[in-house]
């Protein structure tokens, strides 16, 4: 995905590198950054995991469940897209990243913004929930804001940055919505305003899930697909591609607007328009993995997941979209399939996408610099294949029960899978931190803080003191 140079790409082989040689990471951030972003974002997967796990095995904690859904969509997903975008943008697109003082204020106020959310909601002192709202707000604008000027260097956009924009949007109106909903817990908005709180949460679940999200990761799979396996658009993929980039958005704002003013034929027609399009995408994401010209990678193999769980998720959508698109345990699509579409589509983007992204950034400021001088690793030996596999395997059998389980009804099939993938998560946690450890050239705190917790440095394996070279700009 982040490319340093054509040599630096080259030297990699091609595994994950060639298509990134006329990619340049001079205008983005630090690669501290987006680590630390990922980071931040794991720690919020662990944590939301567990208040969910912990709602499964009849914990009764206020609004234990709806605090796991943000740490778990707003820390985990949403982190993950800001570190992603914040260092894609710049490289992709050939422009300077607007603020690199944003990029970290960002991660910081979201997250402090999230942990006092949840834990109000958790605790039921919903006064409090309007003050962490608005931090939370703050940091979402903070970043919202530094990529909608930095898209305007851009000038004309392309299509991946025109689903970056139209995701930024949506950011900031989630957000609002966001706000408005917390501070609807203690003073009442909506009784006077002739619109419903039930009305104004599906719209912002809506915006969230199809706006930000989805819109993201469709918006990355188009460079992403093409330029992993090294294959071009073709045949029936340009049709595709041109009704999607207009059908898509204009299918989630019929959605949203449906919902909040209650008219079911226009969230009907936005709900199938999402569904057709996103069917579509998920043919032209399966012709790219079909024609791959390069050998499969855990990028790749992730992928095919998605490409399954998507177009089922689709088919599946569409009678309820037809009959009740309006219905509380319909605001994804079919009743009991959002987690089909977060776990099998959202969540296997992201771990896939991660396989890459990581050990790319540390190859790119660990090993760019010696290449020509002395052997260097290429970029999936800094990973271990092995646990790569363990992972997958554990990740699909734990999401495969899960959705079957939340399916059916089926409680004990439903722990059980989410035991199996939580340890599937741990395993890819686990590899990544080993990419880190070994071959990082800054520790972990300095990574999360910016700074040495301690003056003197740790050397590496290789001799080389852990953190030094670590005075760059943030």
């Amino acid at each position: 995905m982040f490319g340093d140079t054509g040599t630096a790409a080259r030297a990699v082989g091609f595994d994950m590198s060639i298509p990134t040689a006329d990619l340049d990471t001079d205008g983005g951030p630090p690669m501290r950054i987006p680590l630390r972003h990922f980071l931040v974002a794991l720690g919020f997967l662990f944590v939301g995991g567990a208040g969910w796990i912990a709602t499964l095995l009849g914990v009764k904690a206020a609004l234990l469940p709806l605090a796991a859904l943000h740490l778990v969509l707003a820390g985990w997903v949403c982190i993950t897209i800001m570190g992603a975008m914040t260092q894609f943008i710049p490289v992709w697109s050939g422009v300077e990243l607007y603020s690199r003082r944003f990029a970290t204020l960002q991660l910081w106020l979201v997250a402090i913004g999230l942990v006092g959310l949840a834990t109000v909601l958790t605790l039921g002192e919903l006064g409090l929930t309007p003050t962490f709202g608005v931090v939370l707000l703050a940091g979402f604008w903070c970043f919202a804001y530094n990529i909608a000027r930095t898209l305007w260097r851009c000038g004309s956009l392309d299509i991946t940055e025109r689903h970056f924009a139209f995701a930024v949007g949506c950011l900031v109106l989630v957000t609002s919505l966001g706000v408005l909903l917390a501070v609807d817990f203690t003073a009442p908005l909506f009784t006077s305003t002739g619109v419903s709180r039930l009305a104004v949460r599906a719209t912002h679940a809506t915006l969230a899930g199809f706006g930000i999200v989805l819109t993201t990761i469709i918006g990355a799979l188009y460079q992403l697909a093409t330029m992993f396996t090294q294959t071009e658009l073709h045949g029936i993929d340009g049709a595709l591609q041109r009704f999607e980039a207009v059908g898509y958005p204009l299918g989630v704002l019929a959605l949203a607007g449906g919902r909040v003013i209650e008219l079911a034929w226009l969230a009907t027609a936005g709900g199938v328009l999402i569904s057709v399009t996103l069917f579509g995408f998920a043919v032209l994401l399966a012709r790219r993995l079909i024609e791959t010209q390069v050998p499969w990678t855990p990028m790749l193999s992730r992928y095919a997941v998605v490409v399954t769980a998507l177009a089922a998720w689709a088919v599946l959508a569409v009678p309820t979209w037809l009959t009740a698109p309006l219905a509380v345990d319909a605001l994804f699509g079919a009743p009991q399939t959002g987690v089909l579409l977060g776990l099998g589509v959202v969540g296997f983007v992201i771990l896939g996408t991660l396989y890459h992204i990581v050990p790319f950034i540390v190859w790119v400021d660990r090993y760019s610099d010696q290449l020509g001088y002395e052997p260097v690793p290429m970029i999936d030996d800094l990973y271990d294949g092995r646990l790569a596999a363990i992972d997958f395997w554990l990740v699909v059998a734990g999401t495969t029960a899960v959705v079957a389980g939340n399916a059916f009804g089926i409680e004990p099939m439903l722990v059980a899978g989410g035991g199996v993938l939580v340890a599937g998560v741990v395993v890819f946690v686990s590899n990544m931190l080993l990419v880190l450890f070994r071959h990082s050239p800054d520790s972990l705190s300095i990574i999360l803080l910016g700074r040495r917790l301690r003056p003197s440095a740790t050397p590496t394996s290789e001799g080389t003191p852990r953190g030094e070279g670590s005075t760059r700009d943030e």
